[in-house]
């Protein structure tokens, strides 16, 4: 089903970029649209990941740079049964995670600093499950894509709000450039569905088997996510979709359900883990310091 959908999205950006082409050059305007689109559906495919990761300024980080935060990740994608992802962090106050690439055997997941800083370490788990549950279901291939490829929509549409001198000036392409980001917008709306955030919230809780602690996060993250846009959202709008709790952004953005009722299905859930089943990521070690 996430190949098909993959499939659905480019033949809709495509045929996006080859209507810009042929409002800014008529059929030769379309014919270089359609290689332009083919040359970054294929780039897209293979380097979403990094462009992402580049567009928010992401560092690695390894078990002697962020030894706390990387054994979460790792003890959790062992629990999870999958490949150990790359880990990154994000210098940005405002609190958020996502996770990206093609497969798991290719993912990446980040936090920003805003993030490890305001949650408490069992927080920190729940979220990384989350997006952990994100990669065990498939779904970053096509969140990554849309946001790279739609958000390259957005800029060359706006690029055509200029295009030629004053006088020779496509009024064509003027009015077009004007509706195309929205459009560019309904695309990520109905590639991203929002039952994907239920399910990646569902397999976070089971993976860290702790849906209140994850609640817990929604409800911490929510309110600051809303007022302060990560810097990568406020360059590239359609980012937003990839994080766990969207940021400021335009409601024509939004891909995720209402975070109220995200913390409410997870207490739901809480009644229906048993304790026994909830082994902690964090370190044992560390938990007997204190």
């Amino acid at each position: 089903m996430n190949t098909l959908k993959t499939a659905m999205l480019l033949s809709a950006l495509t045929a996006l970029f080859m209507a810009l082409g042929y409002m800014f050059g008529r059929s030769g305007g379309a014919m270089i649209a359609l290689v332009a689109a083919a040359g970054m559906n294929l780039l897209t495919y293979w380097n979403a990941d990094k462009i992402v990761l580049r567009m928010h300024n992401a560092r690695e980080v390894d078990q002697r740079t962020a030894p706390e935060f990387y054994g979460i990740v790792s003890r959790l994608a062992q629990r999870a049964g999958l490949p150990m992802p790359k880990v990154y962090v994000v210098e940005d106050a405002s609190p958020n995670a996502f996770a990206t690439g093609r497969n798991p055997a290719n993912a990446a997941v980040a936090a920003t600093t805003g993030l490890l800083q305001r949650l408490s370490p069992e927080e920190v788990e729940a979220v990384m499950a989350h997006e952990l549950g994100h990669v065990r279901n498939r779904d970053t291939l096509i969140m990554t894509m849309v946001a790279t490829i739609a958000g390259a929509i957005s800029m060359i549409a706006n690029f055509g709000l200029f295009f030629g001198s004053s006088e020779n000036r496509n009024p064509i392409a003027a009015i077009a450039a004007m509706f195309m980001a929205p459009f560019a917008a309904m695309i990520v709306q109905m590639a991203i569905s929002r039952t994907r955030e239920y399910g990646a919230d569902r397999a976070g809780a089971e993976i860290s088997g702790n849906p209140r602690a994850l609640a817990s996060a929604l409800g911490k993250i929510a309110i600051p996510a809303a007022q302060r846009p990560t810097e990568a959202t406020m360059r590239n709008p359609a980012a937003a979709q990839l994080y766990v709790v969207p940021t400021a952004v335009r409601s024509l953005f939004s891909t995720h359900p209402d975070t109220r009722e995200r913390i409410a299905r997870l207490e739901k859930m809480a009644g229906q883990v048993a304790p026994a089943s909830r082994r902690s990521a964090l370190d044992p070690h560390r938990q007997a310091d204190r």
